[in-house]
């Protein structure tokens, strides 16, 4: 029932969201149709879910057009919708800003994010004069998004590196996305470098891969519901899992309804099971593999580089 599910603020925005929220890749995987897609997002929406992840890039554009599908017939006033942008460039961010819209069926979206941000180059691109965040502010005075923010998978530094290029043009973000889990605690952590500095400037944040897609679980040093516990326990404004059947959409709910605050001997015993497999960062491969780095496989999506950086070189 929609009454079991725990709700937090968004940072300072002041927003009430989901302590869960829905997962949008998984909408459009391989072993799941249309109509089961719809069924999960209604689903998670009637039993209380109010945060909705998504992305411009997940799956060429069909996890998003799914789930504006899910949202009709009045289910998207009931969200806070979310979705990212991998452009860099003004040009290229708001092409596809205007593509995300149109697939949710939406004329506002209430977060966008700039996505996968890991290269210590991308706050510079997104805050050059002609860059992303240009765009976003565009879109943000003209009633297509509300709020702002990015994501990133890689490494907590370079998160440190982005909150600083975003003070230094006096912007500050309202959402921050990032990894935390079992396994994050003990490997390049955002929990220990990121998350108290969000915290701190009254910036959401949005955990994200409590269970690393899955890659966690198959350490066997802890069970869904222990990650999905921990992230819950963490100060995050929403925890973001993605669910691929009613089974699994069943048990994020259920951990969230029951959650209460882990003691402090219930948090070491499990990074205690946890800490040998986490070493190396073996079980998170998007931190130590580009696996993860879609604007890898297609550098195009960034965009082009700035024109005064071009006419440099020229």
């Amino acid at each position: 029932m929609p009454g079991d599910m725990p709700y937090r603020t968004l940072g300072h925005t002041g927003e009430r969201v989901s302590a869960i929220g829905l997962g949008g890749w998984h909408l459009a995987v391989p072993n799941l149709d249309e109509a089961l897609a719809r069924r999960l997002v209604r689903s998670a929406i009637d039993r209380g879910i109010t945060f909705m992840d998504n992305s411009w890039d997940y799956n060429e554009g069909e996890s998003e057009r799914r789930m504006g599908t899910a949202l009709r017939d009045g289910y998207r006033d009931r969200v806070f919708l979310m979705t990212k942008i991998d452009g860099r460039s003004r040009a290229e961010a708001a092409r596809q800003l205007d593509e995300s819209l149109l697939r949710l069926q939406t004329d506002r979206i209430d977060l966008v994010q700039h996505h996968e941000v890991i290269r210590y180059d991308d706050p510079h691109r997104m805050f050059d004069e002609e860059g992303a965040n240009r765009a976003l502010l565009d879109a943000r005075a003209a009633g297509k998004l509300r709020y702002i923010g990015f994501t990133g998978h890689k490494d907590p530094h370079s998160h440190l590196h982005t909150l600083d290029v975003a003070a230094d043009h006096g912007f500050r973000f309202d959402a921050v996305q990032m990894p935390l889990n079992v396994m994050d605690a003990h490997y390049r952590s955002f929990e220990h470098l990121v998350l108290p500095r969000l915290v701190e400037e009254g910036i959401g944040v949005l955990a994200m891969k409590p269970m690393g897609n899955g890659i966690i679980l198959k350490s066997r040093t802890a069970t869904a519901r222990e990650c999905l516990r921990y992230a819950l326990n963490l100060p995050a404004s929403v925890v973001i899992t993605g669910n691929d059947s009613v089974e699994v959409l069943d048990q994020a709910c259920e951990v969230a309804a029951s959650f209460a605050p882990m003691s402090r001997d219930e948090v070491s015993a499990l990074l205690a099971k946890t800490a040998s497999a986490a070493a190396r960062g073996a079980f998170e491969p998007f931190k130590t593999s580009s696996i993860f780095d879609s604007t890898a496989e297609h550098p195009e999506w960034l965009g082009e580089e700035p024109e005064r950086l071009r006419q440099l070189m020229s």
